[in-house]
């Protein structure tokens, strides 16, 4: 889960907080769902700034960013497989082709998420450096 204890001491704060203000939130009509929803919101916030002190602990960074057109077109791409699983349900009216439309806009989504994102994001890796 985490790299060291600092990391896993603030995601267990992270989780613990926003468990708590969800409950609060789902309460929040009675005085400690009220109560509730502040302090786990203030846990969240102590997690946040544990994050933000141990940030450095973390390596080196490459120097060059991602190239922006793969990233957007990986989210294209990943953002309209799920546009034909949405526009097929209302053009198809049998289970079969609705099937077979969902299939194939969650083939997309994957191509995108798994092939067009990592080509992306790791044409500058910090370990091809």
């Amino acid at each position: 889960m985490a790299a060291n204890k600092a990391q896993g001491r603030g995601f267990g704060t992270f989780i613990v907080g926003f468990t708590v203000a969800c409950a609060g939130i789902s309460q929040f009509s009675s005085g400690l769902g009220k109560l509730l929803a502040v302090v786990g919101g203030v846990i969240v916030l102590i997690s946040l700034f544990s994050f933000l002190k141990i940030k450095p602990l973390e390596g080196k960074v490459p120097k060059d960013g991602s190239p922006l057109g793969m990233k957007l077109l990986g989210a294209f791409v990943a953002w309209l497989g799920w546009v034909v699983v949405l526009v097929g349900l209302h053009f198809v009216t049998g289970n079969g082709g609705r099937i077979a439309l969902a299939l194939v806009g969650i083939c997309i989504t994957l191509f995108g998420i798994l092939y067009i994102l990592p080509t992306a994001f790791n044409r500058n890796a910090i370990w091809k450096a």
